[in-house]
């Protein structure tokens, strides 16, 4: 029992810097604007969305909902941006689907084989994609792969751009035949 007294002491002591702590951070940070205040994510989930927060998947309920999610390196991902192995039905997709991977995982360089194999199949396919494979590459490195994450996004973009081209001189093709 003197233990538990001993260790809920120490807690308290360390919670009470801590308060003492934040409660002058606080008061420096009020002096900035409201631009300038990075405290806290700020989420708002529509009725029945969901969320990855870390490793946890979170669905609203009826109403509307705003989270405010404090803290460094939990990756945090609303479902729009959510990409599954069902939904992941071209190669820049799968890209994505690699690094969405990456940076939900703890070990995200278990994903970096079946990424590199990837980004190898798209580049000998697509080589106008190489910019964009570029940038996710650069975010990879750098540490960021939420950035990577956009990036690969933009790919999307990219391949669609150049899917509907092939379809209008598919079409062009057939009418003047």
């Amino acid at each position: 029992m003197l233990q538990i007294c001993t260790a809920s002491a120490r807690v308290y002591k360390a919670l009470t810097i801590f308060g003492k702590d934040a409660s002058e951070s606080v008061r420096r940070r009020s002096r900035r604007t409201s631009v300038e205040n990075s405290h806290g994510f700020k989420v708002e989930l529509k009725p029945h969305e969901r969320i990855i927060i870390g490793s946890c998947v979170i669905t609203n309920t009826e109403q509307r909902t705003r989270l405010l999610i404090d803290g460094e390196n939990v990756p945090i991902l609303r479902e729009k941006d959510i990409l599954t192995p069902e939904t992941a039905d071209t190669p820049a997709k799968l890209v994505y689907l690699a690094v969405q991977l990456m940076y939900l995982s703890p070990d995200p360089m278990a994903h970096h084989p079946t990424y590199f194999s990837l980004v190898r199949d798209i580049l000998s396919t697509m080589p106008s994609a190489w910019p964009f494979i570029e940038g996710i590459n650069n975010h990879i490195l750098n540490g960021d792969p939420y950035y990577a994450l956009k990036e690969a996004k933009k790919l999307i973009g990219h391949e669609e751009k150049l899917i509907q081209a092939a379809r209008a001189n598919a079409e062009t093709d057939r009418k003047s035949a």
